[in-house]
């Protein structure tokens, strides 16, 4: 078999899989971005992490949790008016990549030119779908 061939037979192996997000669950007056809440979202149910930042009276509440894509995208558009940062503001932000309702990150700077190293990551790739089709066929 060729690699093409190969690559072919493990996609087709593997792309019936359904796959699942994890995400930060909690509500509380802290940023809750710490490993014990994090959560399984329901498979292909739950495919999107929703956080929710409430500035109330008492300090800034967190709700974060699985949401499917629909719901979440409603919610947010439909409180996007109520995001001031200001006492009564609700924020309400959906993402779709693991962890993602969780802590901003930093921008890091951009590395210099010189400094870049381009690997070709196809051979990776074909590895892990070797790997993963060899556990999962």
């Amino acid at each position: 078999m060729e690699l093409d061939q190969i690559t072919m037979f493990l996609w087709v192996c593997v792309s019936g899989l359904a796959l699942q997000i994890q995400c930060y669950q909690c509500e509380m007056t802290h940023d809750c971005s710490t490993p014990e809440f994090i959560v399984n979202c329901t498979v292909n149910v739950q495919d999107m992490c929703q956080k929710e930042v409430l500035v109330k009276e008492d300090g800034v509440h967190y709700r974060k949790s699985c949401a499917s894509s629909g719901a979440c995208l409603i919610a947010s558009s439909g409180y996007q008016q109520f995001c001031t940062g200001k006492l009564n503001s609700v924020c309400i932000s959906c993402c779709n990549t693991p962890l993602c309702n969780g802590p901003r990150q930093k921008k890091r700077p951009q590395p210099s030119a010189a400094v870049v190293l381009n690997t070709p990551q196809l051979p990776v790739l074909s590895f892990s779908i070797l790997l993963l089709s060899s556990i999962l066929c």
